[in-house]
């Protein structure tokens, strides 16, 4: 009896001792869960995400089976895809020192973007964000200000997983410059600001479409290759918003000769001028024209885009593409 008494005891203690052991470990312990553990994990699906920096706040909120920005704008598909891989693949690079932290966050200013996670109405995961371009990652995170700094990454991709935290809503919003059918265009005007002879425009009276140059309507052109053109408007995308571009090399962009201005008229009655420019690569003394991409521009906002030629390459056409070979 004694013995099974102090038998009892002695399992108490080892179990108390153990607890305490835990306890101590896990708070010392940078890479302890409460410290360190990003990732999200949802029962069944990730359905809102909120972040907010400085008293901006931005929501994205799955309703139904489209996403929401701010419960009124649907959202870029690829861009919710690349967010939720983020948020349920991430994983520690590597830990970060008080002294670096301190050069490149706290020195630097850099306020953090705090990030919440939601399944329905239940709290998943929260954490903070802070943007630098000290590592290739374009992050360092936090699970909150008192915790231990880490880099963090996604397996498989050597991208900057900071870009995905964004409370602009640009960056949010489908990458769409033209999304329309045939029969919604009343006029198509393109400039050719290098070669004026090449610019034309197509114009839609009492249901047909004619072929026009600088002296008016042209003649001996090919229908069908209009409706073709024409047909290239369902899906015009860009790359990219030139978030990276400053003000100075903006200003120069926006001041120099373009190469093509791509004017749509609906028969709704909205117009869409597109302004085309050279894109350089390369840095500084090096840099070289891109032979890949263009800079975009629509008069309806102010930020530049970044435009492969792979994709607006259907439009710019010269006159004679509508003419029999």
């Amino acid at each position: 009896m004694i013995m099974s008494k102090i038998l009892i005891r002695s399992v108490f203690l080892f179990i108390i001792i153990g607890l305490i052991l835990l306890i101590m470990f896990k708070s010392r312990s940078p890479f302890g869960k409460s410290n360190s553990s990003f990732v999200t994990e949802p029962q069944r699906e990730i359905t809102k995400i909120e972040f907010s920096e400085d008293g901006k706040k931005l929501s994205l909120e799955k309703k139904g089976e489209n996403w929401l920005i701010n419960g009124k704008i649907e959202t870029r598909k690829s861009g919710i895809l690349f967010i939720l891989r983020i948020l349920t693949e991430i994983k520690i690079k590597s830990p970060v020192s008080q002294e670096l932290f301190g050069n490149e966050i706290t020195g630097k200013g850099i306020i953090p973007i705090k990030v919440k996670v939601y399944e329905k109405r239940r709290l998943l995961k929260t954490f903070l964000v802070y943007k630098t371009r000290s590592n290739n990652y374009g992050n360092i995170m936090k699970i909150k200000e008192t915790s231990t700094p880490f880099i963090v990454y996604i397996p498989g991709y050597e991208g900057d997983i900071g870009s995905g935290f964004s409370l602009n809503e640009l960056f949010w919003q489908p990458y769409t410059v033209f999304s329309l059918l045939p029969s919604e265009i009343a006029l198509v005007n393109l400039e050719n600001l290098s070669d004026t002879a090449s610019s034309f425009s197509i114009v839609k009276r009492n249901h047909r479409y004619f072929l026009c140059g600088d002296v008016g309507n042209l003649t001996g052109w090919d229908s069908t290759l209009v409706t073709r053109y024409l047909s290239y408007f369902a899906r015009i995308p860009f790359e990219s918003w030139a978030f990276g571009i400053g003000d100075t090399e903006k200003k120069m962009v926006e001041s120099g000769q373009p190469l093509y201005r791509i004017t749509v008229n609906t028969t709704s009655g909205k117009k869409t001028v597109l302004t085309l420019w050279g894109m350089m690569t390369g840095e500084n003394s090096t840099k070289t024209m891109d032979s890949d991409r263009l800079l975009g521009k629509t008069q309806d906002r102010d930020e530049l885009f970044i435009m492969r030629y792979f994709d607006i390459d259907p439009l710019i056409k010269k006159r004679s593409y509508f003419f029999p070979q």
